[in-house]
């Protein structure tokens, strides 16, 4: 597709080509890729930070081979950032180890490959769906099993890039899921197809409500989720309505709602029996009970919970977020030990979340997870009268990225109020404080008990 505008660093063929270019790109030295581009491909620093979004100094210190005599170069980790520079760079997704680009599939449409998921996720926005459409007319019914295999396997990537994949970009391309998905409810087909396109819904609308409850806007997360749950019924889909309910007790857990909570519980189990979504419902039991004192119903739940993860397979995606896989369990131990006190077990567990939640180079995959648990961190730290350890790993959860904010807010008020009952006249306490209200402020969450 014609009129994909360049940017002023794009790497050039015979960069691009180079093979200390390519082993640093893969690496993702990004500080040696400026280096290089600039001695190879005569791109100024200048270039450069007005491509990829930093100040021109930053460039330049990232480009130099030693920094503040450590050897090693300040290095770019956020997934976000990393997407800017690949794109800003316009170096190709699969050297960097992501999937292709939107302006790749742009440029070279013969390229694309419609039954890849990774593809169909990349190209994003109305295209993700236009793959379906485009499957659609090969046959002469309104839909068919090809354009429905599309949208699955869209939703699928959606589900996986939530751990880490910015709100906004996850809210656009639910939406848009949303709006051709119900748009072709509207064709003829057989009972079979319509119930496949109504379960595909009811994915997207589960979907939906927790990107919105993320982003703080809670009556439109509630209005997904009753959506959810009543294309479940509909359609006769136990997990759908098991996860409507799983929504509905985290929703309820967030907002300090305790009997409606367990309440929310109890209806996910009775829909569904068999899938991972029952572990999750022990595991919002547990921390429940932890934040209502009951420490016998925690160790209940999460030997429940326990066990019922023991009897699943692994998963081949546990970055998918309807699965529930092992490595997540740390996560929801962790939150019940901080709040019955039990330091040592939670600092544990907060530090293996924040390992698993960490890839070989650096890059956080589960960054909403490791910023709960530096939360942890910083709860336990200010227990143990280290208050400059525990606002330190108050600050770095703040300045996640990608986050749900009432979690990340309920937790991060349990550390303000730890602060501020130990150790009141500290100016860092205030300070935390400060930024914690101002946060609170800027985005807007109505209606929660903080």
């Amino acid at each position: 597709m014609a009129g994909v505008a360049p940017t002023p660093a794009a790497l050039p063929p015979h960069v691009l080509e180079r093979a200390d270019v390519r082993a640093a790109i893969a690496n993702h030295d990004f500080g040696e890729v400026f280096r290089l581009a600039k001695l190879h491909g005569n791109i100024s620093y200048a270039k450069i930070a007005e491509a990829v979004g930093y100040k021109r100094e930053h460039i330049g210190k990232m480009a130099r081979p030693e920094t503040n005599g450590t050897g090693v170069r300040p290095r770019i980790t956020q997934h976000f950032k990393i997407l800017e520079v690949v794109d800003g760079l316009r170096i190709p997704g699969h050297l960097a180890g992501l999937a292709p680009r939107p302006w790749e599939l742009q440029e070279t449409p013969g390229n694309a490959q419609p039954d890849d998921p990774s593809t169909l996720l990349a190209q994003g926005g109305a295209g993700l769906w236009d793959i379906a459409e485009l499957l659609r007319r090969t046959e002469m019914s309104s839909i068919n099993s090809a354009a429905l295999e599309s949208i699955e396997q869209g939703i699928d990537q959606l589900a996986r890039a939530y751990p880490y994949a910015d709100a906004d970009y996850l809210h656009q391309r639910t939406r848009n899921g949303l709006q051709y998905v119900t748009k072709q409810l509207e064709s003829r087909m057989t009972l079979r197809q319509h119930r496949e396109l109504l379960v595909d819904a009811g994915w997207l609308f589960l979907l939906n409500a927790c990107v919105q409850y993320d982003r703080g806007q809670r009556e439109a997360a509630n209005l997904s989720k009753a959506a959810a749950l009543r294309i479940g019924e509909e359609a006769g889909h136990g997990e759908i309505k098991a996860w409507a309910w799983e929504i509905e007790a985290w929703f309820a857990l967030t907002q300090c709602r305790w009997d409606n909570m367990l309440t929310a519980v109890d209806a996910g189990h009775a829909s569904d029996q068999t899938h991972s979504v029952g572990v999750q419902l022990y595991a919002h039991k547990a921390r429940a009970a932890a934040r209502m004192g009951d420490a016998r119903l925690v160790r209940d739940s999460l030997d429940a919970g326990r066990a019922r993860l023991e009897r699943l397979p692994r998963p081949d995606h546990p970055e998918h977020h309807f699965i529930i896989d092992p490595d997540k369990w740390d996560f929801y131990e962790m939150d019940a030990y901080r709040l019955l006190g039990d330091d040592e077990r939670a600092a544990t567990h907060a530090r293996s979340v924040i390992r698993i939640s960490t890839g070989p180079d650096g890059t956080e995959i589960s960054p909403m997870r490791a910023a709960e648990a530096r939360l942890t961190l910083g709860v336990t730290a200010a227990r143990s009268g280290e208050i400059e350890e525990a606002v330190g790993m108050g600050a770095a959860a703040l300045e996640a990225n990608r986050r749900s904010l009432p979690s990340l807010l309920l937790v991060a008020n349990e550390l303000n109020k730890e602060l501020k009952s130990r150790y009141p006249r500290e100016s860092a306490t205030q300070e935390f404080s400060e930024r914690l209200s101002a946060m609170k402020r800027n985005v807007a969450i109505a209606d929660l008990p903080f």
